[in-house]
C-alpha cells in the first residue's frame, strides 16, 4: 500500500469508529489528536511554555485510552520528573469512584487501587487517585498547573507509600 492508500484505509476506520462512538467521547478523542498534531514533537512542556515540577497537579492530555485505562483530557498528579517525562498519577473528581476508594477510617473494605485525596487547593471538588493507572509522559501532555502538593506534606508523603505498597504486592519492588 502506498501512502495515500494508507490515510484513506485510517480516515475511514477513524469515520466508522467515531460514527459508533458516544458523542462526548468523539469530541475527547479529536481533541487529543489535534493536540498530538500541536506538541506531538515537543520534547518537553517547557517548548509549550509550561513548567511542570513534582507534586504539580496538572491538566493535561492523556491520549487514546484502552478499556481501563484513562486517556484523553482530565488531571493528573505528578510524583516525579526524570529527563522531561514525568511520572503521573491520574486523577478524578468523580463522585462514584471516591465512594468507592480505599480509606483506613471511613471506607476499609474500598478499593486500594483508588486513594482519596479530598479537595485540594486550587481544584474545585473532591479528589481521588488512579494509582494503578500511573505512568511516565512527556511533560509536554500537560497544559496547565492547577494545584499543587508540597512533596514533603503528609498526603504527598502517604501517595509515596501507597504507590510503594502497591509495587511491592505487585512483586516489582
Amino acid at each position: 500500500m502506498c501512502n495515500e492508500e494508507i490515510i484513506d484505509h485510517y480516515l475511514q476506520s477513524m469515520r466508522e469508529a467515531y460514527q459508533e462512538l458516544m458523542p462526548g467521547k468523539v469530541g475527547r478523542c479529536m481533541i487529543s489528536e489535534e493536540n498530538w498534531i500541536d506538541r506531538g514533537s515537543l520534547t518537553c512542556g517547557e517548548e509549550a511554555g509550561v513548567k511542570v515540577r513534582t507534586g504539580d497537579i496538572c491538566w493535561m492530555d492523556y491520549g487514546q485510552a484502552y478499556l481501563n485505562e484513562m486517556g484523553y483530557q482530565h488531571f493528573g498528579l505528578v510524583v516525579a520528573i526524570i529527563m522531561h517525562k514525568a511520572l503521573v498519577i491520574p486523577l478524578t473528581s468523580n463522585t462514584s469512584a471516591y465512594a468507592r476508594a480505599y480509606d483506613p477510617v471511613d471506607n476499609p473494605c474500598g478499593n486500594r487501587c483508588l486513594m482519596r485525596i479530598g479537595l485540594v487547593e486550587g481544584l474545585r471538588k473532591n479528589s481521588t487517585l488512579y494509582l494503578n493507572d500511573m505512568k511516565f509522559l512527556n511533560t509536554a501532555r500537560m497544559f496547565d498547573v492547577r494545584a499543587h502538593l508540597d512533596p514533603q506534606d503528609a498526603l504527598f508523603l502517604e501517595v509515596k507509600d501507597r504507590l510503594r505498597g502497591m509495587l511491592a504486592l505487585t512483586g516489582i519492588l
